[in-house]
């Protein structure tokens, strides 16, 4: 389907192309629309309610399945499954039935996807191609629960790609303290870092902080919201998850050093945000004095790892740890299992210490 001007009459028309439930295709026009909006609506209502069916183009489903979705999301949410639908996706699916669509289909798509390169002419990671795959997968999981397809063709072609990345970069204390001496002259970036490492906030969550969300007092952090630019707008939002909704406890240090930044602004407005930058901002700022203190590259959201590991080093359980992070316990045990390094042998001490202790008892 298109939607376009026509030119003779000035008006807006809508191109129907789209294949019915009896499986028959349907070539047709329907004009007369004052405005392009009105015709895209009429579009949108005429997907919703007389071409729902897998026997559609999977290019024609995905309005369909953007109709139903895009609502219960967040908008930048929806703007990176919207980019990877339309840059990974469409273009080898979009004339594609989706009732059509096999799993040798689906194993070409792979192949060329992990073939790719991306602009600086690397080879897409295996998180990333997961990540796809796993948009792919939702759209016909999608289809087949509400639309009656009868199955999910992904699962009988196998997966690619990692779930999770080979290798988790973060500082050590000695490296972000190095760091943060290269920022330290421009407090809005450095008390940034600070609760970043300290903390281990999200980079939205963050950036949307405002001086009511910081109580020096009694040494909390409230998060209950995140930042993100889009299409050049600021936009404030509800934290990535309903667990991300936590108040934090401060060190005594970070309590002091916020209020001193507070206390800077000559008449602090509790509702403007306390970091007026966007991550980019962040990013790049990190990068630049990585290099600097002659530490190694690590993205701003591996400080966040960077906090994980430091509360597992001192000894923090997963599930308290998990709780201070705005996670479940589950994911923390899983994807941080690496760095509980003494966990093992803890375990393996204490088994061994029982059997001497019974051993011990028959002696006697």
């Amino acid at each position: 389907m298109s939607v376009r001007k026509d030119e003779r009459r000035g008006t807006w028309l809508v191109k129907l192309h789209y294949t019915n439930h009896d499986g028959e295709t349907i070539d047709s026009t329907k004009r007369g629309f004052k405005t392009k909006t009105d015709a895209l609506a009429w579009e949108r209502d005429f997907l919703a309610n007389e071409a729902r069916s897998t026997s559609m183009t999977f290019e024609q489903f995905v309005k369909v399945y953007a109709e139903d979705v895009r609502p219960r999301l967040r908008e930048t949410t929806w703007r990176s499954k919207e980019y990877m639908i339309s840059e990974k996706l469409i273009p080898f699916f979009g004339k594609m039935r989706v009732v059509d669509i096999t799993s040798r289909d689906i194993m070409d798509w792979q192949n060329t996807l992990l073939k790719a390169k991306d602009k600086n002419g690397k080879k897409y990671s295996e998180t990333y191609i997961r990540t796809v795959e796993n948009q792919l997968s939702a759209i016909l999981n999608h289809a087949v629960k509400h639309y009656g397809l009868p199955s999910n063709p992904l699962q009988k072609a196998g997966r690619v790609g990692e779930k999770q990345g080979n290798e988790m970069k973060f500082w050590t204390t000695e490296e972000y303290l190095k760091f943060s001496e290269q920022v330290v002259d421009r407090p809005e970036m450095f008390y940034a870092y600070e609760i970043l490492y300290w903390c281990g906030l999200r980079e939205g969550e963050l950036l949307a902080l405002t001086a009511k969300d910081i109580d020096t007092k009694n040494r909390t952090i409230s998060v209950t919201k995140s930042y993100s630019r889009l299409n050049g707008r600021d936009i404030i939002g509800k934290p990535k998850t309903k667990k991300s909704e936590r108040v934090i406890a401060l060190p005594r240090f970070l309590a002091q050093e916020l209020q001193e930044y507070m206390e800077m602004e000559r008449e602090p407005n509790e509702n403007e945000r306390l970091f007026p930058f966007t991550k980019y901002a962040l990013n790049n700022t990190l990068k630049t004095a990585a290099k600097l203190a002659g530490v190694k590259e690590i993205r701003v959201h591996d400080l966040r790892h960077s906090h994980v590991s430091l509360l597992i080093n001192l000894g923090f359980t997963a599930v308290a740890i998990a709780d201070r992070m705005g996670h479940e316990s589950v994911h923390i045990t899983y994807r941080y299992a690496h760095l509980f390094p003494n966990q093992q042998r803890n375990m393996a001490d204490v088994l061994d210490a029982l059997m001497n202790a019974r051993g011990e008892g028959h002696e006697r």
